[in-house]
């Protein structure tokens, strides 16, 4: 159950539907507002099944490489780092936000990159493959951390003016802030594993 909770946890973090709000609300403010809720549902549904496909790929991925464990976790510490400095100093390109801003937008850049990105599919590939995880539980995981993305980014609109800019942006640096310390964790986890292997 620890398991499974953080692994949701994390991919709820590093999918970041607080940080995509103004993201979504940008792209879909010139789509007529009783076509939003049909776009955004179409958008997560094509996100999940490469997500999806990408989880059930991943290990023989890893075995055709010829990547090891400890090596896929210190690449995923890392790459949680990287995520958790752009969250909390907000480095976020400003022309990056006006993407799709005047068509309907199909795929890009909704369901890729902002949800089904390369930070959510290489941390996919990381929880199914490290010790304990496993493929059931990275899928548990991911329907928890989807759904709670999906009602969140459904309701974009509204939680935009509950929270306002400055609140969006708080919400973003708390996120950022925990994915510090779980990309720690991760990138000391990955050495102790490689430091175990080669002193065998």
């Amino acid at each position: 159950m620890d398991i499974i909770l953080t692994a949701t946890i994390t991919l709820f973090l590093v999918m970041d539907p607080f940080g995509n709000i103004p993201l979504f609300i940008a792209s879909l403010k010139k789509v007529s507002p009783e076509r939003r809720n049909f776009v955004l549902l179409r958008e997560l549904g094509i996100a999940f099944a490469i997500m999806l496909t990408f989880l059930f790929i991943g290990k023989q991925l890893l075995h055709f490489l010829g990547i090891e464990q400890h090596s896929m976790n210190i690449a995923g510490g890392i790459i949680l780092f990287i995520i958790s400095v752009k969250l909390v100093f907000n480095t976020d390109d400003p022309e990056e936000s006006r993407q799709g801003k005047n068509e309907e937008p199909f795929i890009v850049p909704l369901a890729i990159p902002l949800i089904a990105g390369p930070a959510t599919l290489s941390m996919l590939l990381i929880l199914s493959t490290s010790s304990g995880g496993g493929l059931l539980n990275t899928l548990t995981a991911m329907l928890i951390a989807s759904a709670l993305n999906a009602l969140i980014l459904m309701l974009s609109f509204p939680i935009s003016n509950l929270l306002g800019k400055r609140g969006l942006t708080a919400m973003e640096r708390l996120s950022g802030m925990l994915l510090v310390l779980m990309s720690v964790n991760m990138v000391m986890n990955g050495i102790a594993q490689f430091m175990k292997a080669y002193n065998q």
